[in-house]
């Protein structure tokens, strides 16, 4: 009677490229993911910040932004721009992507203060689709 004989196993055949290959995938989803929680990280910063929270209440209540983009008024992509904070006074310059069901428009928001005081030298709406620009802090602003 013949004893099959046994062949080496599909992994010691193949180790030579499933270890290199599968160590520079490991290398890659370790990058990403690293980029991934930075991104969100630095976005999460951002939108936590006493000037954009301010910056989003007053676009939403003002009735001519409500009236070009429409309701409800949301965030459309990643803020850019610069939030510095040194011995609890912060400054920030932010521009804000907002979008409504009527159209596209960005805040441009300049400002300074400590946690919950903040004072703004520059608090405007930028229509996308027209050269219009609303100043939200021209009526009085509702936050000082």
């Amino acid at each position: 009677m013949e004893e099959p004989i046994k062949g080496k196993s599909w992994f010691n055949r193949n180790w030579k490229w499933v270890v290199p290959t599968g160590g520079c995938l490991l290398v890659i989803i370790l990058i990403v993911a690293f980029a991934g929680s930075l991104i969100w990280g630095v976005t999460s910063l951002m939108s936590d910040s006493q000037a954009y929270q301010d910056a989003m209440t007053e676009a939403r209540n003002n009735s001519q932004v409500v009236q070009v983009l429409g309701e409800p008024i949301e965030t459309n992509g990643m803020s850019g721009g610069s939030i510095n904070y040194s011995n609890g006074y912060g400054t920030a310059e932010l521009t804000i992507p907002i979008k409504g069901p009527n159209g596209e428009a960005t805040i441009l928001v300049e400002g300074s203060g400590a946690d919950e005081n903040w004072t703004y030298q520059k608090m405007e709406v930028s229509i996308s689709d027209s050269d219009q620009v609303i100043d939200l802090l021209e009526d009085g602003p509702l936050i000082e």
